[in-house]
């Protein structure tokens, strides 16, 4: 019963910080699309492998989308993971130290 239950709290984790993550991807992306329109006064490429897309902004764009969104996502998971903490009293299986 009790692997029944570490089960559980694993679904329950997975689902939590999924959730959390996705969230605070699009939130980072769409804060990150407005700051790049205000400070290039240009909407951002929506595919940086265009061939039309210069160069420099393809490279800008995506190493800013990939750092913001990493970013959001690692401080959303810590935040649902010291929730699960909160609800649970114990790390999710996945986070719990050897």
């Amino acid at each position: 019963m009790a692997k029944n239950k570490g089960s559980k709290g694993s679904k329950t984790w997975t689902i939590f910080s999924t959730v959390a993550a996705l969230g605070a991807a699009a939130l980072a992306r769409k804060a990150l699309d407005k700051g790049w329109q205000v400070s290039t006064r240009r909407r951002p490429p929506e595919n940086p492998a265009d061939p039309d897309v210069q160069l420099w902004e393809a490279v800008a764009w995506s190493a800013a989308t990939g750092a913001a969104v990493a970013i959001a996502r690692m401080f959303a998971q810590r935040r649902a993971a010291n929730y699960y903490v909160k609800s649970a009293g114990h790390l999710p299986p996945q986070l719990a130290k050897d």
